[in-house]
């Protein structure tokens, strides 16, 4: 793979560093940008790098810290701390996004922003180069891979920086700026842009992750495939309540017959890319997002070893919460410790112990319940009944059946299985639950737009309460 970095400078979040409390900076080379990809080698180089840590070809990846490495798993989960999970770290950021007292100028907002934004000028720059591919095939997936990036980060920024999907019966509150073509130069780097809609967002995450099911091959090695797109269009789907797509999506991916559940609860945290995993980050001890300031395990686990401990325990998970389980339930005797942080008082998850394994996004337990769900609010019983598809999650964590499933058990479930992978706060929003106090809409809810990025775009509107 080429490791040549190109520098680039964009207003609308792509900076020249990601400035944060830890001062977590890496230095980069700068080429030209215009010619950066002037081959399908170079354009596989780009989207080979979009996956990494800090490795890309034209800036981050997925696996930084600022994204799926961190922040885009552990921020929902914050923002839903309440009878869930305490933070007991130092970091000021994390702090405030979990007491909702989160400033405009919040470390967290800023850089995953920036990082966001990064892929997503990967991906505009993929798009723009394909003629530079003179394989049809190896251009549609490179176009169908591209899209997928380009889709999952509009995906994840619209959720984190504005008012939910079905705030207002329109969705014509501010969503997040769009941007759809690749700034090679000074002058594009500083062009200013508005805030799209959150109707408009979606429509965009849409259209790419819709086309991308299309593009990609069914089987694209460790990076994004077919059904990678259809999981995340079964959770966009789901986000906005279209029930009977949601279902479509998420029954295309199962009835593959190209995943299985996992014989027990850690599988999918212990081993990498097994017959559960839909799409999942790639890490190894010399390549994941830090072992002391970044990473999941840094900040989730608290385990003895050799006289000192692996990870902070900044995140402890709430007894009240762990007590939701049954006693013999496997996710918590398996997936649950009492950690060396705390005095051994206090528990930590344990789906995020070891520094060098993968970090699942989407697994086949999720489509199933997306499944029971859909098929419950439906009325129907596409690719399975709801109780099937409840049950086969149930009875794989050792809990008893249940015969009669409705859509509140199916609710429960995915609190219980899919606890501490980034949902919390989506899944709150989208049923309308309330954060405490807070309603499921509340502006308190919603990440600060970055106020570096205020500062230098005139057209960007802050959001309520920054």
């Amino acid at each position: 793979m080429k490791k040549t970095i190109l520098f680039i400078s964009l207003t609308l979040g792509i900076g020249f560093s990601a400035c944060d409390d830890r001062l977590n900076l890496n230095p980069q080379q700068s080429i030209d940008a215009a010619t950066a990809l002037s081959s399908a080698q170079d354009i596989q180089s780009a989207l080979i790098g979009a996956y990494g840590v800090n490795a890309g070809l034209l800036g981050g990846g997925l696996a930084d810290a600022e994204l799926y490495g961190t922040n885009l798993n552990l921020l929902p989960e914050l923002l839903a701390s309440e009878n869930y999970v305490a933070w007991r770290g130092t970091f000021q950021g994390y702090r405030e996004i979990t007491t909702k007292q989160m400033l405009a100028t919040n470390s967290e907002s800023q850089r995953t922003w920036i990082t966001a934004y990064q892929v997503i000028n990967i991906a505009n720059s993929v798009l723009e180069s394909l003629d530079k591919v003179q394989n049809a095939d190896q251009k549609k997936a490179f176009e169908g891979e591209a899209r997928f990036l380009r889709g999952i980060m509009y995906f994840e920024l619209v959720r984190l920086f504005a008012l939910p999907y079905g705030a207002t019966a329109a969705n014509n509150q501010l969503g997040v700026p769009i941007v759809l073509r690749a700034t090679q130069t000074q002058a594009q780097a500083a062009e200013t842009q508005a805030r799209n809609t959150v109707a408009e967002v979606y429509n965009q995450v849409l259209d790419d992750l819709q086309k991308a099911s299309t593009m990609l091959p069914e089987d694209n090695g460790l990076r994004a495939d077919k059904y990678s797109a259809l999981g995340f269009l079964a959770r966009v789907y789901l986000q906005q309540a279209d029930y009977a797509k949601a279902l479509a999506a998420a029954n295309q991916v199962i009835e593959s017959g190209k995943f299985r559940l996992n014989e027990n609860v850690t599988n999918s945290f212990r081993s990498k890319n097994t017959a559960e995993s839909i799409f999942e980050i790639q890490q190894n001890t010399q390549n994941n997002p830090g072992t002391s300031n970044d990473g999941l395990t840094t900040f989730y686990a608290s385990i003895p070893a050799n006289g000192s401990a692996v990870g902070r325990g900044d995140v402890q998970v709430l007894n009240s919460f762990v007590e939701q389980y049954a006693p013999n339930d496997a996710r918590r005797t398996e997936l649950f410790y009492i950690g060396v942080k705390g005095n051994g008082t206090r528990y930590y998850t344990g789906k995020w112990s070891d520094f060098g394994t993968n970090i699942p996004v989407i697994r086949l337990a999720e489509m199933l319940l997306i499944r029971a769900e859909a098929n419950l609010r439906l009325g129907s019983a596409v690719g399975a009944t709801p109780a099937a598809d409840l049950n086969a999650v149930r009875l794989r964590a050792g809990v008893a059946p249940i015969s009669s499933p409705t859509v509140e058990d199916v609710l429960r479930e995915r609190v219980l299985e899919l606890a501490f992978e980034g949902l919390r706060i989506h899944d709150i929003k989208r049923t309308r639950q309330s954060v405490g106090t807070l309603a499921w809409n509340d502006p308190k809810l919603v990440m600060p737009i970055p106020k570096r990025e205020i500062d230098a775009n005139n057209l960007l509107v802050q959001n309520p309460g920054y």
